[in-house]
């Protein structure tokens, strides 16, 4: 009964993430950040990069980085690894399967009201699109959590979204992959789906208020043509 309660509803806006939604970006992001923290003195596997950082930014977790290297967080480490980041977007960044499909029905279920509300920069986040063949469909639709006040776990950047939509957060869904995100997701208001290709991650998500999961974008749009 629940899952046809879902299918029937009618989403006046959906907001997309980005890292690990449309684009698989986050191996990619977490594998320059740990090679650079481990040249810095902290050394960790990939998989716990990925755990610890995924859903976060860099300068969040300063405290930490700072004392497990015993160095500041400067400036100029940081340009280091946004240059190492880009270059590996630029060389190795592919699509999620699935994902233009899936942002086309978001299209068409809508009658266009979609954004991308991202915890990433801006700069980042228009690249990556840019470079997947996604820019076009969020243009001027493009939120990033450094814009706002607070990022992800903070409803901000999909409160945002959603004001310049003019859709109230009740009426939107939120297609998320971390628990940070679902968070924000739900902190926001709006209906929130979890894009889980691995099935050992959906207990969690669903336990940050995940309404439904789907493994693959390709379902997702499948889920919102029948909506």
């Amino acid at each position: 009964m629940k899952d046809e309660r879902q299918n029937a509803m009618k989403f006046k806006a959906i907001l997309f993430d980005c890292d690990g939604v449309l684009v698989d970006s986050e191996a990619i992001t977490c594998g320059a950040l740990r090679d650079l923290l481990e040249e810095s003195g902290w050394s960790m596997t990939l998989a716990e990069c990925m755990d610890r950082f995924i859903g976060k930014t860099v300068r969040e977790e300063r405290a930490a980085i700072e004392a497990h290297t015993g160095k500041p967080l400067t400036e100029a480490w940081m340009q280091t690894f946004y240059e190492r980041r880009n270059q590996g977007l630029r060389e190795r960044l592919q699509i999620i399967p699935g994902a233009a499909l899936a942002v086309q029905a978001a299209l068409a279920h809508t009658g266009g009201q979609i954004a991308c509300a991202s915890g990433a920069d801006r700069f980042k986040v228009e690249m990556m699109l840019r470079q997947v063949g996604l820019l076009d469909a969020f243009a001027g639709r493009i939120f990033s959590g450094h814009e706002m006040p607070r990022s992800k776990p903070a409803p901000d950047v999909y409160l945002a979204a959603a004001a310049h939509l003019q859709v109230p957060g009740s009426d939107c869904l939120v297609i998320e992959d971390t628990t940070v995100g679902v968070t924000a997701g739900v902190a926001a208001g709006a209906t929130v789906w979890g894009y889980c290709p691995d099935p050992a991650a959906g207990a969690a998500l669903l336990q940050a208020g995940a309404q439904r999961l789907f493994p693959t974008m390709t379902e997702l749009a499948g889920l919102l043509g029948t909506s």
